[in-house]
């Protein structure tokens, strides 16, 4: 999924991707990569359907132009792209935009809806759980608790192989091991405060916990 959402991102429920991603990947320069997209031969109807002027803002803050495009798009821009590196990003970008695709479909399927709503609601109670280790941590002498918000979200989400803010694009395996993850930090949170263990050993019973549960998840599907 990580790959996927480097390569691959949604708009209005459909896969696309940019063409500054593609440059990054294949390695080429940003200009480059739009005077090629500029100097396709291909008709009007074609371009206005798959290739999308848009911008971005860069580090600097200035705005610059870029433009999205269609798998049809992608696929008509980098036949020209030649070598073995190329062919293998090639691959992978046509991987990752079945992929998003995949998910597109499975996200209007009353199963995924459901698992979200119910994957949203255990977040609101994991929410809570940290806040009173936030508070319990900071009556320990913490000067950084705050970030625990962060830190456990960044946890849980690379425990399922997903990016930040990519929830609404998880499979339904993953919001349910989203879940199951949550409730181990809920569970271990609940424990460790009740017991009056050190904020950072909790936190580190968390880790423990969800590497253990991925180590038999993964026995499980091998």
């Amino acid at each position: 999924m990580n790959q996927l959402t480097k390569l691959v991102i949604e708009k209005s429920n459909k896969p696309i991707t940019t063409s500054k991603k593609v440059a990054e990947v294949f390695g080429k320069t940003h200009y480059n990569v739009m005077r090629d997209i500029e100097n396709l031969d291909c008709s009007e109807n074609f371009t206005a359907l798959n290739f999308e002027g848009s911008k971005y803002k860069d580090d600097s803050g200035k705005i610059n132009r870029m433009y999205l495009m269609t798998k049809d798009g992608f696929t008509f821009l980098v036949m020209g792209y030649r070598g073995k590196k190329a062919a293998r990003f090639k691959e992978d970008y046509i991987n990752a935009f079945n992929q998003m695709e995949e998910i597109l479909r499975e996200k209007q399927t009353p199963h995924w809806q459901k698992t979200r709503l119910e994957s949203k609601a255990n977040r609101r109670l994991e929410t809570d759980e940290i806040k009173r280790l936030v508070d319990y941590a900071k009556s320990q002498g913490s000067k950084n608790a705050d970030k625990y918000y962060i830190t456990f979200s960044k946890l849980a989400n690379k425990a399922v192989g997903l990016d930040s803010g990519q929830r609404d694009n998880a499979t339904a395996g993953q919001l349910n091991n989203l879940v199951l993850i949550e409730n181990i930090i809920n569970n271990v949170i609940k424990d460790g405060i009740r017991k009056e263990i050190y904020y950072k050993e909790i936190y580190q019973d968390c880790k423990s916990r969800i590497n253990s549960f991925l180590s038999v998840a993964y026995l499980k599907a091998v």
